[in-house]
C-alpha cells in the first residue's frame, strides 16, 4: 500500500483520540484497518504510549495552588475594578452631559435674569454660568480620583 494511506490512517488514529471524527472518515479507518496490520500495530502502540504518560506522576511545586489563587484573586479585583462600576459612571456622566446641553439655554437666561434683577455685570453673571458646570465635573473628578488612589493605596 502507498505511504499516504498509512499516513493518513495514523493521522485518523490520532484524531480519533482527541476528537470524534465524520461517519466516512470512521468507516474508511475501520476498512483499513482490517486490511492492515501495521496500521493495528501503530494504533496499539499508540494507546500503550498514552496510558504510560497517564500513569507518570508529575511533581509540581508546592505553592502552585497559592500562586493560582492569588492570580485569580488580583485578576477578579482588575475585573471588578474596570467593570461594570465603571460602564456605571460613564453611562451617568454621559447622560450628565447630555442633559446639561439641552438645559444650557434655560440655565443661561436664568442666570441673565438673575444678573439683570440684581443689577450685575455681565462678567459676573456669565462667570456664574461657566462655574454652574465647572465645579460640579471637578467635585466629580476628584472623587473618582480619590476612590482610585485609595484603592491602589491599600493594594500595595
Amino acid at each position: 500500500m502507498p505511504e499516504s494511506i498509512h499516513q493518513h490512517a495514523n493521522q485518523l488514529l490520532a484524531q480519533r483520540r482527541i476528537e470524534r471524527l465524520s461517519c466516512e472518515d470512521e468507516q474508511w479507518l475501520i476498512t483499513h484497518l482490517a486490511e492492515c496490520e501495521s496500521c493495528v500495530a501503530a494504533d496499539t502502540r499508540m494507546g500503550e504510549a498514552l496510558s504510560a504518560l497517564r500513569t507518570m506522576p508529575i511533581e509540581l511545586p508546592r505553592n502552585l495552588a497559592s500562586r493560582t489563587q492569588l492570580r485569580v484573586r488580583l485578576r477578579s479585583e482588575e475585573l471588578r475594578e474596570h467593570g461594570p462600576a465603571n460602564r456605571l459612571i460613564w453611562a451617568v456622566a454621559a447622560m450628565s452631559w447630555i442633559l446639561g446641553l439641552a438645559m444650557a439655554p434655560f440655565v443661561w437666561r436664568g442666570f441673565e435674569w438673575l444678573g439683570g434683577e440684581l443689577h450685575l455685570p455681565k462678567l459676573v453673571w456669565a462667570t456664574g454660568v461657566v462655574l454652574w458646570w465647572v465645579v460640579p465635573a471637578l467635585v466629580a473628578t476628584a472623587v473618582v480620583l480619590l476612590g482610585h488612589k485609595g484603592q491602589h493605596g491599600t493594594n500595595e
